[in-house]
């Protein structure tokens, strides 16, 4: 039986967390031997099956007593013990600086090690010398899972030659639903409140469309440290009749479902598991053209979704007013967005991971 390990900070959730236990499920179900390591257990995670090993790789505190080189080396050989108990075949790391630590700690054994940027590299490696890092690093892995293109070119030949681009699987939560008929006059997003989602642009274009279409609402779903800032803003705006930031929510389809728009107003990201799946809810998407380009490769421009430029509310104004006054054009973006529950089936898309992972 193979023996695959894969390795992320936390299973809190978020979009890369969502696919790391996706893909745990996945192998799980085909009879491998998943080990699901991370450094430490967070509040509101994705849950896994019993079944599944988790091993935590943070030391105790007890032995992070010393200075900051030397609790480097208690992590440091904290998970490379892991590897050598569990001797998995593959390692599957996620995010940062664990794929720095993964390759770094599984040197020298048998494991191979697969690396996998989430999102824009420059936003993962913020600096310079990290980024550094990361080119050299790369070299040595077996193997690196990209999402996008733009994503590729940020890295030197010798490691886009041992790279792939595979795409996330659907959540399997969104295969099958019924696609609601009736739509409520509500434009809907889901994410972080942080600088990156730039949710203060999208209330900016929400404010400029307000009394033209006063039945319209907008509903942000998500948590973060921007909330007390954007509800102020919101209240600037005098909308707070009108804008709701209600937080997390368990089941996000079936609060998102009825929605006449969905919109990701992100200055960059990788493959945004949120749009995949409003458009799987046959949703009309609106999202930012942003590096390195995770939306661009899901949404093909007024076929089946719109894109705008990073950070023009004016632009998304305009979107928002396309959709609402075209109503065929409502309608076949919804019948185009569909499509997608084809295009990354989660049966499909883990086959492609699992083909790679063999491969290596």
């Amino acid at each position: 039986m193979k023996r695959i390990a894969l390795f992320i900070s936390s299973l809190q959730k978020g979009g890369s967390e969502r696919v790391m236990v996706n893909l745990a499920e996945y192998f799980h179900e085909k009879k491998y031997d998943v080990i699901l390591v991370t450094q430490y257990r967070r509040e509101n995670e994705y849950s896994i099956s019993p079944e599944i090993r988790r091993v935590y790789s943070e030391p105790d505190e007890s032995a992070l007593q010393g200075g900051r080189l030397q609790n480097f080396r208690v992590r440091f050989g904290a998970l490379r013990e892991i590897w050598k108990a569990y001797k998995p075949d593959v390692i599957l790391s996620f995010l940062g600086k664990n794929n720095l630590m993964a390759v770094a700690t599984a040197a020298f054994l048998p494991s191979k090690t697969v690396v996998s940027v989430r999102g824009e590299p420059t936003m993962e490696y913020e600096k310079k010398l990290l980024q550094l890092i990361a080119k050299l690093v790369f070299r040595f892995a077996d193997g690196v899972v990209l999402q996008t293109q733009g994503a590729r070119a940020f890295f030197p030949r010798s490691v886009r030659n041992k790279s792939v681009i595979l795409s996330n699987p659907l959540n399997p939560q969104f295969v099958g639903r019924k696609i609601c008929v009736e739509r409520e006059d509500l434009i809907v997003t889901a994410g972080r409140l942080d600088e990156n989602k730039n949710h203060a642009m999208l209330i900016h274009a929400f404010a400029r469309i307000a009394e033209e279409y006063p039945t319209v609402k907008l509903v942000i779903y998500g948590e973060g440290a921007l909330r007390t800032e954007l509800t102020k803003l919101v209240e600037d705006k005098g909308l707070s009749d009108r804008i709701t930031l209600p937080g997390n929510v368990s089941d996000v389809a079936e609060h998102i479902c009825k929605a006449r728009i969905f919109t990701l107003t992100s200055n960059t990201e990788g493959m945004p598991n949120s749009i995949m799946e409003a458009m799987a809810l046959g949703i009309p998407v609106i999202a930012t053209d942003c590096p390195c380009g995770g939306p661009a490769a899901l949404i093909e421009n007024g076929v089946n979704g719109l894109l705008v430029p990073v950070g023009d509310a004016f632009a998304l104004a305009d979107a928002f007013r396309r959709i609402f006054e075209d109503r065929e054009f409502e309608l076949r973006l919804r019948e185009n967005a569909c499509t997608i529950t084809d295009r990354l089936a989660p049966d499909k898309v883990n086959r492609e991971w699992e083909g790679y992972l063999n491969n290596i």
